[in-house]
């Protein structure tokens, strides 16, 4: 992959409570515009690796690079600066439960913009519109279903306009159909945006619609066990554990 098409590149990171090492020698590019996959089992790092990768836990090696530039080589100013340049989906969406949706999408805005409240208000009907909730504005997260908060968490991620979105098993809890719709307003979104999306996930449904790339993280030798894109993994693999993760008795004859 040329330098100018790597958005994010991990750099011989390795994970660690402590001394209880939870993963080594990571090493990952992710190419600029697509939609990149960190799969794997139960306990596998999946989350933690998104922590190290939006600012949540320093590695205990390693490196993760921006655009060729250090991440946790820079100083808090730098990385405060990058991270605005990206949005996260939790899997609990993480609204704010006191806040009406509106409130809650606003928040970014208000605090790294000088916008007018006018402005605010017009940007946040426009992001719930881009995901779907046009006319909730006034609702708060108790009085919606458990997909319309993860769109409704979406809306905030993307209130700044990122340029790579990061998601925490968007589809956990979610059923089917309401979570093939999220993934297709995923990659929706990354075309009209134009953005890096970076997907934690163990949903095969979700891993095989979207994914383009990704990583398989393998518990047992607490390093990557493949990497490439699924669909093309599945075909080839000779690797045990990678089969039974991929296809865990679901039906890939359509793939």
């Amino acid at each position: 992959m040329k330098t100018d098409e790597i958005k994010i590149e991990i750099q011989n990171l390795t994970m660690a409570y402590d001394s209880y090492v939870v993963m080594r020698d990571i090493n990952a590019e992710v190419k600029r515009g697509s939609v990149f996959v960190i799969m794997g089992n139960s306990g596998s790092g999946k989350s933690t690796l998104l922590r190290h990768l939006i600012g949540l836990q320093r590695p205990a090696q390693g490196d993760v690079l921006y655009d060729g530039r250090s991440f946790w080589g820079g100083d808090d100013d730098a990385r405060r600066a990058q991270l605005r340049k990206c949005g996260v989906l939790f899997q609990s969406s993480a609204l704010w439960s006191s806040m009406t949706l509106a409130e809650n999408v606003a928040l970014p805005l208000q605090e790294y913009t000088d916008w007018s409240a006018t402005d605010v208000k017009d940007i946040v009907r426009l992001k719930l519109a881009l995901v779907g909730l046009s006319g909730f504005e006034d609702y708060y997260p108790a009085e919606l279903s458990g997909g319309m908060r993860k769109r409704a968490g979406l809306a905030r991620a993307m209130a700044l306009d990122p340029e790579i979105l990061f998601f925490d098993e968007p589809s956990a809890g979610l059923d089917p159909i309401t979570g093939r719709n999220l993934d297709q307003l995923i990659l929706e979104l990354r075309d009209s945006l134009g953005a890096t999306v970076v997907v934690v996930t163990h949903e095969l449904a979700s891993i095989f619609m979207i994914a383009e790339d990704g990583i398989f993280l393998d518990a047992d030798t607490k390093t990557i066990g493949a990497r490439g894109n699924p669909k093309e993994l599945l075909q080839n693999t000779t690797d045990a554990k990678l089969r039974t993760f991929l296809t865990r008795g679901e039906n890939q004859s359509s793939l």
